[in-house]
């Protein structure tokens, strides 16, 4: 039997069209709703449904609704207010603007831990008189708090493809694997450290010549040049590939045949001074945790916070260390079985969609 039929649901996120890990947060969120038959709108020009399935194997049983942006419009602000009256919920990803909302509750999702997205000027307090705020990882929640800003923490969930492996039929490759989306500003991936990084342990540590870098992630077309200057830094390396704007089974099957798994984003990044600049959450890590590539990611931020150096994962404050780590790591077999087995269950406990969609009713219900 249907429920809540009637009940509209509108998002805009100004950054939709990244289809980041934060976007994926979000349109997960939405899809908890639309299994409760909301009707789902998104204020966005293009319809770009199909992009999001191949993206994220995110499938909605109604199908999404896109509206002409009027948050790009001309539309003055009584017509705003007037339009989102229809709304049973309506989510904002904000860029540091705000505005009236007649909607009957409203969420400000928070993915940047960014102190120039939430500044609170006695208008801003007006405008979100009727909004709560919500954060994608404690870290995020942590910095909100710290700006006066309480927020609940909805942690995001890894698909169950991942959860439902057999990590003793997974076969694995001398593969160091790296995903994260191509662009060099914000929390940037750090992917020239890690092509650096790797072509060093290569050539000084004759065991891993047979070794091979992959860096897979999203690539928008104003990022190309940053994308073609990594390529040069490559060069003809054949044991380093660079692989841009994979579907979902590609990713999948990259993950499991991965036997290492890279997070460097935030390197020698103070977190304390520029918390923006570091991971905030990490659901790439906690793909491949999932997925039974040993993880190893830079100590600072949404990682420190899900891995437990030595037993579901590693965590390295410097390349030296990440070095010697997956040096020991790799020469020993019963260590490589008890971490794989340890961050699987850790992801399927703590990540699974039932738990997410539970957090989902209980914040936004």
């Amino acid at each position: 039997m249907k429920r809540n039929t009637g009940f509209k649901v509108a998002l805009y996120d100004p950054y939709l069209d990244t289809l980041g890990g934060g976007e994926k947060h979000i349109l997960s969120i939405i899809q908890v709703l639309d299994e409760l038959d909301y009707e789902i709108n998104i204020f966005w020009d293009e319809n770009i449904s199909q992009k999001i399935e191949n993206k994220f194997a995110i499938h909605y049983i109604n199908k999404l609704k896109f509206l002409p942006n009027i948050f790009k419009t001309n539309k003055n602000i009584v017509e705003k207010i007037y339009f989102l009256k229809k709304y049973d919920h309506f989510f904002y990803v904000t860029d540091g603007s705000y505005f009236f909302s007649s909607a009957k509750k409203n969420f400000v999702f928070c993915m940047v831990p960014d102190k120039k997205l939430y500044k609170m000027s006695i208008l801003n307090q007006l405008k979100l008189w009727n909004y709560s705020f919500i954060s994608n990882s404690l870290f995020t929640g942590h910095w909100l708090g710290k700006w006066g800003i309480k927020s609940k923490v909805l942690l995001p969930y890894v698909d169950d493809k991942y959860l439902n492996l057999d990590m003793e039929r997974l076969s694995k490759e001398k593969i160091i694997l790296s995903v994260g989306r191509f662009f060099p500003h914000l929390h940037s991936k750090q992917h020239s450290l890690l092509i650096d990084w790797f072509l060093n342990l290569q050539k000084n540590n004759r065991e891993f010549e047979s070794y091979k870098l992959i860096i897979a992630g999203g690539l928008k077309t104003e990022d190309v040049p940053y994308f073609e200057k990594l390529k040069k830094r490559v060069k003809n390396h054949k044991s380093i590939s660079l692989i841009p704007n994979l579907p979902f089974p590609d990713l999948l099957d990259l993950y499991k045949r991965s036997a290492l798994y890279v997070h460097a984003t935030g390197y020698e990044v103070n977190e304390d001074v520029h918390p923006e600049l570091v991971e905030h959450l990490g659901i790439t890590p906690l793909e491949a945790m999932s997925a039974g590539a040993i993880t190893f990611c830079y100590k600072a931020g949404g990682p420190k916070e899900l891995i437990k150096d030595g037993e579901n994962g590693y965590l390295f404050s410097s390349f030296e260390e990440l070095t010697a780590k997956i040096k020991k790591v790799t020469i020993d077999i019963h260590k490589q079985k008890q971490v794989i087995t340890v961050a699987h269950s850790f992801v399927k406990k703590y990540f699974s969609y039932s738990v997410f969609k539970d957090q989902v009713k209980k914040i936004i219900l």
